[in-house]
This record gives structure tokens, sequence and C-alpha cells, in this order.
């Protein structure tokens, strides 16, 4: 396969790394599987030099060479910022990426990023209509420019019609291992046993709901008056009243900054407590799960182990 990486000036280091490192692995360590796939890969970018977001400096080939690869991958701009993030992927210091990126899809070529290159990908158009998904903290501003992508944090890395995404930052070691996985699972196994690469199924474990909630006062409200009952009974009527806005204007809230609806961001406040407590505290699981909202445990364990992907003896580290 021939695999074209984009590199451009701030580039994040760690992940142009992390897809170099793995398929450079896959191709060492093929030997270990029958009729193992390679992988030729070729760093391409607008200009002879380019210097990454960490200052090192790249010497990638020209960008045409992008136009006969089997496979585009466009690792994340180094911007946390969301406001300079969305200034970059929509700037003329982007243009060409983005340009490679449309006339990429258009040839029915398959292209692949994760975290904030998804932005690159949604600004160029390509995501219009199709599943995808981004950094999790990111997914508030992601939503708000690019309201025809689906965005969907329910799996870490998400393939839809011809473009694989995946999440947050080092996200990109699991993009470059679904690349692998794609033509031979077994060596993406071996490969992710050499660099002791654990399998992360979503980022929900990881996202921290007060985060997401900052980017909207109507949302930070709720969050502040749920967490202040978190015990009771929530009623979602009686929590917009509580706040100040119709039933409809909170749902519409939560929808566009989190992703989801009031009842699954109050069960979202429910395990990141409930996960706390079982970190910090001795409290027997009947407590806890009275203090966040639930009569009967087995509730909350199931909850527990559907979000976070962990059982109470794992969370309590036992």
């Amino acid at each position: 396969m021939q695999v074209a990486v984009v590199v451009y000036d701030g580039v994040f280091d760690s992940g142009l790394a992390a897809i170099l490192d793995v398929l450079s692995n896959a191709n060492a360590l093929g030997g270990q599987i029958h009729r193992p796939p390679t992988w030729n890969v070729t760093m391409v970018g607008a200009a002879p030099s380019v210097r990454t977001g960490a200052g090192l400096l790249v010497a990638p080939r020209p960008l045409a060479h992008a136009d006969t690869a089997d496979l585009l991958v466009v690792p994340a701009p180094a911007e946390s910022d969301p406001s300079a993030l969305l200034d970059h992927v929509g700037g003329e210091e982007s243009l060409p990426v983005r340009d490679l990126i449309a006339r990429t899809r258009a040839r029915g070529t398959t292209i692949a990023s994760a975290c904030a290159g998804t932005f690159l990908l949604a600004e160029a158009g390509v995501l219009d209509g199709l599943r995808a998904t981004t950094t999790w903290w990111l997914s508030p501003a992601f939503r708000n420019r690019y309201p025809k992508v689906h965005l969907d944090h329910s799996q870490m890395v998400i393939g839809s019609e011809g473009i694989t995404t995946a999440g947050a930052a080092f996200g990109h070691v699991d993009l470059a291992l679904a690349i692998v996985r794609a033509s031979s699972p077994a060596l993406s196994d071996i490969v992710a046993r050499y660099l002791v690469i654990d399998e992360r199924p979503s980022q929900a474990a990881y996202t921290i709901p007060s985060a997401l909630a900052q980017s909207d006062p109507t949302v930070a409200a709720f969050e502040l008056w749920t967490r202040e009952h978190l015990a009771d009974p929530i009623s979602i009527p009686e929590a917009a009243k509580a706040i100040g806005v119709s039933e409809r204007t909170l749902q519409r809230a939560v929808q566009r900054t989190v992703g989801t609806s009031p009842i699954r961001f109050v069960q979202d406040l429910r395990i990141e407590r409930a996960s706390h407590l079982l970190r910090s505290t001795d409290m027997s699981l009947e407590t806890i799960s009275r203090k966040v909202g639930y009569e009967h445990p087995n509730t909350l364990r199931v909850l527990l182990r559907e979000r976070t992907g962990k059982t109470t003896s794992a969370l309590r580290g036992k």
C-alpha cells in the first residue's frame, strides 16, 4: 500500500510520529505472519521544509506525490485553543492541505485522520453527511462549525464511506493500528503487543463533562444544578425551570454542546462522581449508588462497565 502522510507547519509531533512508527513496526514485524502486507510511507507537504509544532524540521516530498497514493493520512495540527484551531483550518495557510484532501476524496482514495486533524477534513467538505469523531474536548466547536457532520464519540476509531477518523491526541496510535488491522488483524495484534498498546474502544472514560459544559452558559447552569441534586431523582422539566429556560431550549443546548440528551448527560455526571468515589474512598457500592442517585447498586455497576469499560473492582485498583 502506498501511503501519503501530510506534513505542514505546526503539525502535532506525536501524532505524526505515531503514524510513522506504527506502520514502520508493522513492516518490520510482518515476517511473523504468512504473506504480510506492507506499507510504503511517504511524507508530503506544500513546502520543501516544514516545522512541526515542537519546532522540528521535516523535509517532505511535494504534494503531487500523494496523487498516486492508496491512502492519505492527515495528522492533527498542534493547536489546543478552539478559536485558533478554527482560524488555522479555515485560513490560507491550510488551503493546500484542504485542496489535497478534496482532490483525494474526489478520486475515491481512502483518507484517515485523528484528533484535530478531523477539522481539516471537515473544512475541506469531505465529511458532510458522514459519521466522524475528533478529540472529545473540541467537540462543541466541531458541532457548531460543521453541523452536517454526524459527530460520534461512541468509538475511538470510526470508519464511514472510505474515511477513517480517530479520537484525541494519542488516538493517532489507534488510527495507525486500524490502518494495519484493515489489511491484517493478526499483524495489528502483533504490533500492539510489541509496542505495548492497550485497546481503547472509546473516549468515554476520558471525557470530562464539566469541561464540555463550559462551552455554553445554559449547559453550564444545568451541570451545576445537576451536581447539587445528584443524589435525588432528577426531572429535566424541573431542572429547566430552575435554571430559567424551557425544556426544549435545554434539550437543544445540551445536544448542540455535548452531543447527547440531558438524561444522558446526567448519567455521565453520575458515572464521573461514582468513579471518583470508588477510586478515592472505601465507601461501599451501595452507599456510592445512593450518593449518585441510583437506588440499586447493580444499575450503577452496569453503567460503570458500559461507560468506562471497567469493573468496580478495577476502578478501585484491586
